[in-house]
């Protein structure tokens, strides 16, 4: 049962007056019946001084009969009871009693402590009236010194009790109006103390309900006024800052949905969290926030992208073919929400130029080559026919040219096929040393020709690789044919090594190396470094094209290092079979 703070201050006040005016009625009552009987003992001090004066001539000589009478008289106008014990404990006279019956009283408690020369006193059970009562035992001192009698006056407690009876009604009187008037103050002030937290929880309940005008005032200004007003500051500072988010959010909504490209975001269970109205359409589902992203009807492969990108947090971007058209699906991880965002991103109309582009390059390439084998033929045979120096100079020109035409041609007609290329066909084990050292053989005479040297340096017992030992070959031929080409002093030295799982190959030259601005744009196609010097040495632009496209095909890494007057350096990199 749940407690409200208006019963715990109520109920608290209660149990603290009740238990205050308990224990002042307790105290209280106890007090005023011990003092009562203090005052009890007292006169009952004072009365057995005076009979003990009155009874010695009774004494010596010893007359029991006027002691007894005298005692009787006495006792009826005190309403106190009057005994006079001798030495020896026999009663010899008591104003209510016939002195004969009664037991001795030598054992008496206020007697023995009397007969020692003391007053004594005691609260007791009478045997003789069967009731308890309060005693007060005086000595009579004789003329030899000694105790000869004892004078006790008693008083019934009956009579206290009655008295104390009539006092504890009255006092429980006083105290149930005490309680009710304490309940009535402890009402009265658990509603003002509640009052403003009550308000203060409404009005927090309907901020919670997005109410956000609501506002507390209160009329006491204490500390609940205090946070009242903090209350009330805070609500105003909370309605600014949900219009100013739900303003934005508005914008952002407009935005997401107004974007062409399809938008999904997913948190780690793979639960919708944004989707724009161009993935809804690409989906051909109505999904939304809440549902799951493979209840879509989109490939299989977007479901895996999502899952891959979910489950190892690796950003990515891939091509996906969604209802004929061909989308670039951009993944990305949002490791501190975890949470996943994907794009779809048309690109069918650029793949579909690039494949033009391609097949263009690759027909007009395949046309080319016929007839600029035809020409270089025709200046061949020119050339050996005819004997004239100026004719033979034009005729070498064109032979020159022709010849850097077809190998344009030739590396646009391979770059074309490695472009189509998923995956090496036929691959099969493979040496990379192999293929290094028939790339080698290849250049050592032009090398030796420009006062070069090449040296090779292989590692023994290397691992094969899965691969094409013919594009490998290609691989190092273009490197090292560049390395040549740019180099005057020196040499190239090439290494192949085992490294973690991997065959690299590194080839280093002494030339006149490549400016760091024109690192990042080395494998592109036609890009030179120089151009007047790459047309001079009839180079084509595109060697390190087709590098890079067989490095990827064979799951390769490709790097370069190079800073001008200090040689370059190709790192490429082939993950070994483990046997």
């Amino acid at each position: 049962m749940k407690k409200t703070i208006f019963s715990k201050i109520f109920f608290g006040y209660l149990i603290g007056a009740i238990i205050l005016s308990g224990l002042i009625t307790a105290i209280s009552f106890s007090a005023v019946r011990s003092h009562y009987i203090s005052t009890l003992g007292t006169n009952l001090e004072n009365e057995a001084k005076v009979i003990s004066s009155a009874v010695m001539p009774y004494l010596e000589p010893l007359n029991s009969r006027g002691m007894d009478n005298f005692v009787k008289r006495a006792a009826a106008g005190i309403s106190t009871r009057i005994t006079v014990v001798g030495a020896d404990g026999t009663v010899l006279a008591d104003s209510e009693a016939d002195t004969p019956v009664m037991d001795n009283h030598a054992n008496r408690p206020e007697i023995m402590e009397a007969m020692r020369g003391t007053p004594g006193r005691s609260t007791r059970y009478s045997n003789t009236f069967g009731e308890r009562l309060l005693y007060y035992a005086m000595p009579i001192q004789g003329k030899g010194g000694g105790v000869t009698a004892v004078v006790r006056a008693s008083l019934h407690l009956n009579r206290v009790d009655d008295l104390m009876r009539t006092l504890l009604e009255k006092v429980l009187l006083i105290t149930i109006c005490v309680i009710i008037l304490s309940l009535i103050a402890a009402y009265a002030m658990s509603r003002h103390i509640y009052a403003p937290i009550a308000e203060l929880h409404s009005a927090s309940k309907a901020v919670a309900g997005r109410n956000f005008d609501v506002r507390v005032d209160l009329r006491e200004k204490d500390e609940l006024w205090e946070f009242a007003e903090s209350f009330n500051f805070m609500t105003e500072e909370i309605k600014n800052l949900f219009a100013e988010k739900m303003a934005k959010q508005a914008q952002m909504d407009t935005v997401i949905s107004s974007i062409t490209e399809g938008l999904l975001v997913v948190d780690e269970k793979g639960r919708i969290l944004i989707v724009n109205n161009s993935f809804k359409k690409l989906a051909g589902a109505e999904i939304s926030e809440g549902m799951f992203y493979w209840e879509s009807f989109l490939p299989v492969k977007f479901n895996q992208n999502v899952e891959q990108c979910l489950k190892k947090g690796i950003n990515s971007a891939e091509q996906i073919e969604i209802n004929n058209r061909v989308f670039l699906c951009s993944s990305t991880f949002m490791a501190e929400r975890k949470q996943a965002a994907f794009i779809l991103h048309d690109i069918t109309e650029f793949n579909d130029l690039e494949r033009i582009k391609k097949d263009f390059v690759a027909n007009v390439s395949h046309e080319l080559r016929t007839p600029l084998t035809a020409i270089k033929g025709f200046a061949e045979t020119l050339e050996i026919d005819n004997r004239d120096a100026d004719a033979r100079h034009y005729l070498d020109v064109i032979k020159r040219h022709t010849e850097r035409l077809i190998n344009i041609v030739n590396d646009l007609l391979t770059l074309s096929q490695l472009e189509q290329m998923e995956v090496i066909k036929d691959a099969e084990s493979a040496a990379v040393e192999d293929a290094v050292t028939n790339a080698a053989k290849i250049f050592e005479e032009s090398a030796a020709k420009k006062g070069l040297y090449i040296r090779l340096e292989i590692e023994k017992g290397l691992p094969k690789i899965k691969g094409d030992s013919f594009r490998l070959e290609q691989v190092f031929i273009n490197l090292i044919d560049n390395a040549i080409k740019y180099t005057e002093n020196g040499g190239v030295d090439v290494r192949v090594a085992h490294e973690d799982g991997w065959v690299s190959v590194r080839v280093a030259d002494t030339g006149t190396g490549i400016p760091e601005e024109s690192l990042p744009r080395i494998f592109e196609r036609f890009y030179v470094v120089d151009k007047s010097r790459s047309r001079k040495l009839g180079g084509t632009g595109l060697g390190l094209s087709i590098v890079k496209h067989i490095v990827g095909l064979h799951a390769g890494t490709l790097a370069v290092e190079s800073k001008p007057g200090t040689g370059t350096v190709f790192t490429v990199r082939f993950p070994a079979i483990h046997s």
